[in-house]
């Protein structure tokens, strides 16, 4: 594998930290078991100028959330002329900012669900009125669940968006959709098998996603084959139409009739041993260290 020296950057200082450990450790087994010469980079505790320093020639991305996922690492990389796995600097901090997203695919017809953004001075009852209950309150920037409340009646608005606030000033409640949760993972031009996901839980929380062993994840997914490729096609848009590339994962869900409601785009997707994108690649016969070359063979600068 001649990708030079490769520096694998995770850890980092967001609320996803330990999730990022976790696939960060994974990735660089990965990549050394393939004779990658791979090494950790925590850039916590690191100087990212120690990339140059210590001639790395690429970076593997396996930071979550803020400070890795929200274009800030892609815009010193860029700057340092390293290339690096994952989307760039403007699709990076439009895909971590939900709000910004929803937007834009709201001006290209893509289908997302209702939502507002709530403030201190927001009536929070007349938003429980025009969005009906049960509904999710989310920080607009965070990933994994972080901060995110299922809300089943107005008198619980507030406080969860007191907590949501902790993480983020912009908080998003949203219409509720009951239906199947769905992920689509991207690989390049690939748009894997769609995973259906159910859990016995409130909904697909953070214990859900990364410690729970009662989640379900579902390939085939049991929708029509037709029904499928459309959702594929739609997730797709949704990742070209932030300007993403690379690889990544869309997540939606369907309402009872069927129709999809585009949720988020993670660009820099977990890669734990619970985590989806492996999971959706292993279903096209591509083991966890194929596909973390994959990924590392698209790394590219600006």
């Amino acid at each position: 594998m001649n990708f030079g020296k490769v520096a694998v950057l995770y850890g980092g200082r967001s609320a996803e930290r330990e999730v990022s450990l976790k696939s960060g450790g994974m990735v660089l087994a990965a990549l050394r078991k393939k004779g990658v010469d791979a090494h950790p980079f925590d850039p916590k505790d690191r100087d990212l100028q120690d990339l140059v320093r210590e001639r790395f020639a690429r970076v593997f991305i396996a930071l979550h959330g803020r400070f890795g996922e929200d274009g800030t690492v892609q815009g010193v990389l860029e700057w340092l002329g390293i290339p690096y796995t994952g989307s760039g600097v403007l699709a990076s901090a439009l895909a971590m900012d939900k709000l910004r997203a929803k937007r834009l695919w709201a001006a290209e017809g893509l289908p997302t669900a209702r939502y507002e953004v709530l403030d201190k001075d927001s009536d929070l009852k007349a938003v429980a009125k025009r969005l009906g209950t049960p509904l999710f309150v989310k920080p607009a920037s965070e990933g994994s669940s972080v901060g995110m409340s299922k809300v089943r009646k107005s008198a619980d608005l507030e406080e969860a968006f007191a907590l949501a606030v902790n993480y983020d000033p912009v908080v998003l409640a949203e219409k509720f959709i009951d239906g199947p949760e769905l992920t689509v993972a991207i690989l390049g031009e690939q748009v894997l098998p769609i995973i259906r996901i159910e859990t016995p839980r409130e909904f697909y929380d953070y214990e859900a996603k990364y410690i729970a062993d009662d989640t379900r994840y579902l390939i085939p997914c049991g929708l029509p084959a037709r029904k499928e490729k459309e959702l594929q096609a739609l997730s797709h848009k949704a990742f070209r139409a932030l300007g993403c590339r690379g690889w990544g994962r869309v997540d939606l869900m369907l309402d009872k009739r069927g129709r999809p409601y585009l949720l988020e785009v993670n660009t820099s997707p977990g890669m734990t041993d619970h985590s989806l994108v492996p999971m959706a690649a292993r279903a096209v016969g591509t083991s966890y260290e194929d596909l973390c070359v994959k990924v590392l063979e698209m790394a590219r600068v600006g």
